[in-house]
């Protein structure tokens, strides 16, 4: 069965009255040359599209406070030591993952702890792949402190596509591994930022789950 994500029951029921508006004028005031069936054949597709990207699947979540799962499904495209700088203010590792129109949009909390800082900012639409689109994008900032991973911050930047980014978190909540805690609009990209000593168990390029990857790890040696 197919599970709709709460975000999207506005927007289908919107886009739904729409489609139907547009085939009751369509075969009321054109007739011949199959038009109104075409416009009704697009309208369904359209809507399929349309249904497919507000779906919200049921996960096999397997909570471990030493794991940091992946926030959203997408294609990992960045994994790197960058200079976080609007909440560490220092080294971080940085793994991107890019979210095509076609991947389910729900964001995720990567770990169980406490919500410690919570920020959207504005922004603009550069297509999400680009270099700086952590920076000048329409984005959020969510940091969540688990009991045995530290801080890990993961950030929802909105892609070319995106006109709207819904953030759940706010400082101060407590957050649930693999829990809701977001949803972008249409293409997009969410950036998780760890601590350096993390063992990082994808690679660029690897398909991942969100609530099921596990993108990196405590190492062992940090362990208690």
């Amino acid at each position: 069965m197919l599970r709709i994500h709460r975000e999207g029951v506005k927007p289908l029921f919107l886009t739904l009255v729409v489609l139907v508006a547009l085939y009751f004028v369509v075969s009321t005031f054109i007739k011949g040359y199959y038009i109104p069936e075409i416009i009704l054949g697009l309208s369904i597709v359209f809507y399929a599209l349309v249904l497919q990207f507000f779906r919200n699947p049921i996960r096999n979540i397997k909570a471990d406070p030493y794991n940091i799962i992946a926030p959203a499904d997408g294609k990992v495209v960045v994994i790197e030591e960058v200079e976080e700088e609007e909440y560490f203010r220092g080294k971080r590792k940085q793994v991107s993952i890019f979210m095509s129109p076609l991947n389910v949009h729900v964001n995720r909390y990567p770990v169980t702890g406490k919500v410690t800082f919570a920020k959207y900012h504005p922004g603009k639409f550069l297509v999400a792949w680009h270099p700086k689109a952590s920076t000048l994008n329409e984005r959020t900032t969510v940091v969540v402190k688990g009991e045995k991973t530290g801080e890990i911050l993961y950030r929802q930047i909105a892609g070319a596509l995106a006109r709207r980014i819904v953030m759940y978190a706010k400082a101060g909540m407590d957050a649930r591994q693999g829990a809701d805690s977001g949803f972008i609009k249409f293409g997009s990209r969410v950036d998780l930022f760890l601590p350096l000593d993390m063992e990082i168990n994808v690679k660029i390029d690897d398909i991942v789950k969100g609530g099921e990857t596990i993108i990196a790890t405590v190492a062992s040696k940090n362990r208690n």
